[in-house]
């Protein structure tokens, strides 16, 4: 057994949100030891410039590497279009991004019109025009910026009347469209997956990168010969910078996982 097998999945994310893709990591991948830092202070990172979302992710990344991950997934759309390709070309580490799923949704649309929630820093970043440009042109993308949603979530408020209005707001303007299919642009909006579902009800497809970048995270650690193949109960660490109660909730009852504050 390659002895680096053994360290852990490191995950990153502006805040809480990028557990929406631990969870399905660690679905898929029972035997894998994690370390999950959420920069929620600095969140959200979808209103800062490339040079500041840049220099928090190396911030962040050099926090993992130092404790010995082997692998670092980028649980945050933004992060990942604005900072991933520098990343990869700077650290001698396997990096998994995230991207918000236009290409599927793209193909499977009989509308031809889909929508996207996201951030601005998601929306505007270059990987995202470069992913747009290469889905078939007779394919409209309807852009919505979720401008507000990531704050009300890192403060606790997934069930509000802010969140309830805003949401309308925002889903209303996509539904004008006539689209059938939503890309979650924002690893923070699957948590309100079932609050969209009361507005846009049952003909519109909603789409995220969870499991497609659990699926990812597992070829690429095969590739790597990364897997851990001990069968043994995992620990996972999760450090905030901010109050972790939000971060204990949504990650619900786990007797294996350790949550620690950080100044960070």
């Amino acid at each position: 057994m390659n002895l680096a097998s053994k360290q852990p999945i490191g995950i990153f994310d502006s805040g809480i949100g990028g557990t929406s893709i631990w969870k399905e990591i660690n679905q898929l991948l029972p035997n894998e030891k994690t370390i999950y830092l959420s920069d929620s202070k600095n969140a959200p990172y979808g209103q800062k410039s490339e040079e500041k979302i840049l220099e928090l992710c190396i911030k962040n990344t050099e926090f993992l590497i130092h404790k010995n991950c082997k692998i670092i997934v980028v649980a945050c759309n933004t992060a990942t279009t604005n900072a991933i390709t520098y990343l990869r070309e700077n650290y001698a580490i396997p990096f998994i991004g995230i991207e918000p799923a236009i290409k599927p949704a793209s193909i499977n649309t009989t509308t031809k019109n889909i929508g996207i929630l996201a951030t601005k820093g998601t929306l505007n970043s270059s990987l995202f025009a470069k992913a747009s440009n290469n889905i078939d042109q007779e394919v409209a993308i309807i852009e919505q910026v979720g401008e507000g949603l990531v704050e009300l979530i890192e403060n606790g408020q997934l069930v509000s009347n802010e969140m309830t209005q805003l949401l309308n707001s925002y889903l209303q303007k996509l539904m004008q469209h006539n689209i059938d299919y939503l890309v979650l642009g924002c690893t923070h909006y699957p948590y309100l997956i079932p609050q969209i579902k009361d507005i846009i009800g049952n003909d519109i497809t909603i789409i995220d990168s969870g499991q497609a970048v659990a699926k990812q995270t597992k070829r690429v650690l095969e590739s790597n010969y990364l897997i851990n193949s001990e069968k043994l109960v995992s620990t996972h660490f999760f450090y905030s910078n901010t109050n972790t109660d939000v971060l204990k909730f949504v990650l619900g009852e786990n007797k294996n996982y350790k949550v620690e504050k950080l100044n960070f």
